[in-house]
């Protein structure tokens, strides 16, 4: 991730006046910081402009970040990072051809970056190519520097599930708990796949563990209801339930819950 504060600030006090004054990124990628005197000004540059397109691609500023990353490439076509950034950019703006054409792109300029195979990776499940997705998740766990493999064993999951492929599902979901403990995406897949299985009390566990660590969403209280309704507690039930209704009134698991749904 890139870092806040000081670092930005150094970043930011060697470009063209009028750039120094953007906002903070705080993105999931991470462009790494040179302190070769031999980076060339183009490399310079382009670096630093992906940085703040990177940081406004997390403040949903589109056109901001779609700018900066083109300036980033009119300084150096090369620079693999910018492309990745462009991938996303152009994925949320829905152009899908040109979002494949800058990750191809990244990846050409370095095959083992793995936040470019991760972008990449979930742009294909999102667009129902799980299996490519799956591979490219696969790629960047395997590359000893990346920092957040978990992210993407348990983005491999989550395609794995819509293939249908539980198994699988399962044992990438494990691989992301193995390097990250609390990780939540991970946590409640798990306590799903378990409930489905009929393993009720592993499906409380994976459930105690996601409340520790993240606050319950709809989807999570209504699957702690449904599975303590199994184990036969009233009183953790009620508790979901009573949470549920309270605090997501007007969700479609605080309707199935009002209609009897199991």
């Amino acid at each position: 991730m890139i870092k806040k504060g000081a670092r930005f600030a150094v970043l930011a006090s060697i470009l063209v006046a009028g750039c120094a004054s953007q906002p903070t990124p705080d993105t999931a990628l991470q462009p790494e910081v040179s302190t070769s005197r031999e980076e060339s000004t183009d490399r310079l540059r382009a670096r630093i402009h992906t940085e703040l397109a990177a940081g406004y691609f997390d403040l949903g500023n589109m056109s901001v970040a779609l700018e900066e990353v083109k300036e980033a490439l009119r300084s150096d076509a090369n620079y693999g990072p910018a492309h990745n950034v462009a991938g996303l950019v152009y994925g949320s703006l829905k152009e899908d051809r040109l979002a494949e054409e800058s990750f191809r792109r990244a990846l050409q300029v370095n095959p083992s970056d793995p936040d470019a195979n991760h972008n990449y990776g979930q742009f294909l499940c999102q667009r129902k190519r799980e299996q490519e997705g799956i591979r490219h998740f696969l790629v960047a766990v395997k590359n000893p520097l990346y920092q957040s493999p978990h992210r993407s064993y348990a983005n491999a999951g989550v395609c794995a599930r819509r293939l249908g492929d539980s198994a699988s599902a399962t044992s990438y979901f494990q691989a992301a708990l193995k390097t990250q403990p609390s990780q939540p995406q991970a946590l409640y897949h798990l306590a799903d796949l378990a409930f489905v299985g009929g393993d009720y009390a592993a499906a409380r566990s994976y459930l105690t563990r996601l409340t520790q660590v993240s606050s319950a969403n709809a989807e999570v209280l209504w699957l702690g209801v449904r599975v303590e309704r199994r184990l036969g507690d009233r009183n953790s039930e009620a508790s979901y339930a009573l949470q549920l209704k309270n605090k997501f009134p007007e969700s479609k698991e605080a309707r199935s819950l009002a209609s009897g749904e199991n």
